[in-house]
């Protein structure tokens, strides 16, 4: 295996800011990450070998690694799941693929009764990190579109990172990865090859916890996280010709939110959007709007709006997928909105 890792438009690994794609970012972090530290391994269905995994996330790791470290599984996530939470235990530090976020909840019991709860109990560290590919928009249908992180940000015990940009996809990987604790690590399936961005190079890290400020601006507060980072800047570059300065934050961490990040975004502007694909009810955007309506209220000009998907599986037929998710059109209708209440 070369240093480039087979990309065509990468250099060396140590090298300087180069151009990726969010996969290819995703990719470069588990080679880094894996060669850095011996106690790194990746296991999944079909991640080792030639296929590299359904997103080809993988490919290449095998060949570098070898099967101990690169385990192709079953079809049964509850049972690899499992088995990562007693190689943690005993001091590896496993990223299982999740071949889609929607088969997470296979593995609900070994993440939320046991993984999470495992240093609260005296038991020791999980050290793990699942890579779960998510979100929709791409006709994939109610069984590989989901975007299932409430419920682990709902759950103690457990770190949810989901990132937007490629910098973040390496970054916030590698950051999952030194962590002692369980790290849900939601990937943008959308995102995969439809952006690029600069990466460094070396084993760098995206703090956990941490927000970013992705536009800066005077009059709206738009939040997400995620595809809809993109979808958000679309919007705001739509309204920006009527004089509408639009401000975007990307949370970035899911859990622990940057509390602080959000309360100066929204005091800032005083009139706060918050958009995430997962459907509406009991989302993120629900605790993101609690914690501004209890520690931000008197900086409010306008009530807080949540866009999100509808309460309903994500459809397979385009024009209902459409409907059910949030659209720059939509994000920009209410920004119009709000802008003028």
């Amino acid at each position: 295996m070369s240093d480039n890792f087979g990309f065509a438009n990468t250099v060396d690994r140590a090298s300087d800011d180069r151009t990726l794609t969010y996969l290819e970012a995703i990719t470069e972090a588990l080679f880094v990450e894996m060669d850095r530290d011996e106690n790194v391994l990746v296991m999944g269905e079909d991640v080792g070998g030639e296929f590299g995994g359904a997103f080809k996330a993988t490919k290449g790791l095998a060949a570098k690694f070898g099967d101990r470290r690169v385990i192709n599984t079953p079809i049964a996530e509850l049972s690899f799941t499992g088995m990562a939470n007693g190689m943690a235990l005993m001091g590896l530090r496993p990223v299982v693929e999740m071949q889609f976020a929607d088969f997470i909840s296979s593995a609900f019991d070994s993440i939320v009764q046991f993984a999470a709860t495992s240093h609260y109990r005296g038991i020791g560290k999980v050290p793990w990190v699942i890579r779960a590919p998510s979100d929709g928009g791409i006709r994939s249908g109610p069984f590989h579109s989901q975007n299932p992180e409430a419920w682990f940000v709902h759950t103690p015990g457990l770190k949810v990172v989901a990132p937007s940009t490629p910098a973040d996809a390496k970054g916030l990987l590698a950051a999952a990865i030194r962590d002692d604790n369980p790290v849900i690590y939601f990937e943008a399936k959308p995102l995969y090859r439809s952006i690029k961005g600069l990466v460094p190079g070396g084993g760098y890290v995206s703090e956990i916890g941490k927000a970013a400020i992705r536009r800066p601006g005077s009059d709206v507060t738009v939040i997400a996280y995620g595809t809809q980072v993109h979808t958000t800047l679309e919007a705001a570059h739509l309204v920006a010709d009527d004089g509408i300065d639009v401000e975007v934050l990307d949370l970035r961490t899911l859990k622990p939110l940057d509390t602080s990040a959000i309360l100066e975004t929204a005091t800032k502007t005083g009139k706060v959007i918050i958009v995430h694909a997962a459907n509406r009810m009991v989302g993120v955007g629900a605790e993101v709007a609690a914690l501004i309506a209890e520690e931000a209220f008197e900086s409010l000009d306008a009530p807080i709006v949540r866009i999100g998907g509808l309460d309903t599986p994500v459809p397979f037929s385009p024009p209902l997928e459409d409907a059910y998710r949030p659209t720059a059109a939509k994000i920009e209708a209410a920004i119009r909105k709000l802008a003028d209440y």
